[in-house]
């Protein structure tokens, strides 16, 4: 039978069940990335001293996001295996789990937004030359985004265990809707139109406010309505299984110290190079990655993919198939990964189109960011689809050994150098650094073939 054969790609079908999960989800964060490019280029309109102040802010945010989605991640490899073995009550106590532990970690995020922002933003900008007025802007943005906190946890809880179970269209229309209303709250509150008060940078928060508290009733309602097989009513979200709960924790401490340190290095080598000179080093390279996030929707796809499918295959006991389906989704991810650059490469044409009223310097600082991070895809596609095979089956250490090792003992050292005995520019800084992940290929590879991660998760726990 198909099914059963073996060799470096898997069958037609195979390709199809997985592209079934990974499109929707990769439509979803293309919608995402698509509206966040329109959020840039209307942010952008303000000039590179706003421009550089919602981004700084938006780091903030995006620490937060990654924190939220490791602890999804965690929650998940339990949930996709339970879903394989049709334990209802298992799923429950992975959605608890989530909700939970994302509910705790919007404390520090509040601390970040209400209690110290200027003192945490400024350090995203040591040794610019416009730190103050951009600091000014940055402050103001990241005062409105704290309402976002609680909506956001609950609907990035509820959409990831949907996408768990491969139920991947609902999050999709929820998103459609929610970014449709971000795109037009933006257009009326940023500039004041259809006599909407002019809000600059403060109407681009409370843009994102209104359209997080619409996602969140609607994933609420969905939640009621369908009762998905991890829901749980109300009163019984506290009937916690503590020894599953502590399994969880085990294997999500993990994933959330090397998803940790993978942002935090982002953070640190981020402010590197915001250090390099104004405004305009600021704005370039946050509208290289706006732009670049419409070909990063690979890295969500192809992980959720694989973890749904190994992760069902696995929690079913069968792990030969397991095996089979590695091999698949590994060869299957690096062609993939060649097409993205590809892609990547078309994205730099719309460069002077979306943010045209930047400063020449950050056009072009922007573009050849653009350029570098496609031909970076077929390595960094591979490597997710590297971790989501071993977190499927529970192998948190991979991660955090070698990704993780990698980063605190080569990377940041590298950087640091680099920027201290050299005048070399953020481009080319971020090349250096991210060289890197080269090795961070072969070493995974040679972790995966240990099979750590070849185990059935519901009978262990």
């Amino acid at each position: 039978m198909e099914t059963n054969r073996r060799g470096l790609f898997g069958p037609k079908t195979f390709y199809k069940s997985a592209l079934a999960i990974a499109v929707p989800i990769m439509l979803q964060q293309l919608i995402q990335s698509l509206v966040s490019l329109v959020d840039n280029f209307m942010v952008s309109g303000l000039g590179d001293v706003c421009m550089s102040g919602v981004n700084v802010a938006g780091q903030v945010l995006f620490v937060f996001m990654v924190f939220l989605n490791a602890i999804c991640m965690s929650g998940g490899i339990f949930m996709t295996q339970f879903f394989g073995a049709q334990d209802k009550a298992g799923m429950g106590q992975a959605f608890r789990f989530k909700l939970a532990v994302g509910l705790a970690a919007f404390v520090p995020y509040l601390l970040v937004c209400v209690a110290f922002p200027r003192q945490v933003l400024g350090l995203m900008l040591i040794g610019n030359t416009q730190a103050a007025l951009i600091l000014d802007e940055a402050v103001a943005y990241i005062r409105i985004m704290f309402w976002i906190g609680v909506p956001m946890t609950v609907s990035v809880c509820v959409a990831s265990s949907l996408r768990d179970l491969g139920r991947v269209k609902a999050p999709l229309v929820v998103t459609v809707i929610a970014t449709l209303t971000n795109t037009l709250f933006n257009w009326l509150l940023i500039y004041g139109n259809l006599g909407f008060p002019r809000l600059a940078v403060r109407g681009a928060a409370w843009a994102t406010v209104i359209a997080r508290t619409l996602e969140v009733v609607i994933f609420i309602a969905l939640y009621l309505r369908a009762k998905p097989e991890f829901a749980v009513r109300l009163r019984d979200l506290v009937k916690i299984d503590g020894r599953l709960f502590w399994e969880i924790l085990k294997k999500s401490a993990l994933v959330l110290f090397c998803e940790m340190v993978w942002v935090l290095s982002e953070t640190i080598t981020t402010a590197i190079y915001n250090g390099r000179g104004g405004a305009d080093v600021v704005s370039g390279m946050a509208s290289s990655f706006a732009i670049a996030n419409l070909y990063f929707v690979a890295f969500g796809g192809v992980y959720s993919a694989t973890g749904v499918i190994l992760g069902k295959t696995l929690g079913q006991g069968d792990l030969d198939r397991a095996r089979r389906e590695k091999t698949w989704l590994l060869s299957g991810s690096a062609l993939f990964g060649l097409a993205m650059t590809g892609f990547g490469f078309v994205t730099t044409l719309i460069v002077p189109v979306v943010f045209g009223r930047l400063s020449p310097s950050a056009i072009d600082i922007c573009r050849r960011m653009v350029g570098t991070m496609a031909l970076f895809m077929p390595v960094w596609v591979y490597m997710n689809t590297q971790q989501a095979v071993a977190r499927a089956g529970g192998d948190t250490r991979m991660g955090a050994v070698t990704d993780a090792g990698l980063t605190i003992c080569v990377m940041l050292p590298m950087v640091f150098l680099l920027a201290r005995f050299t005048d070399a520019g953020p481009v080319v800084l971020y090349c250096g650094v991210k060289l890197i992940d080269l090795i961070k290929v072969v070493v995974f590879h040679l972790w995966l073939k240990k099979e750590l991660w070849l185990r059935n998760l519901t009978v262990l726990t």
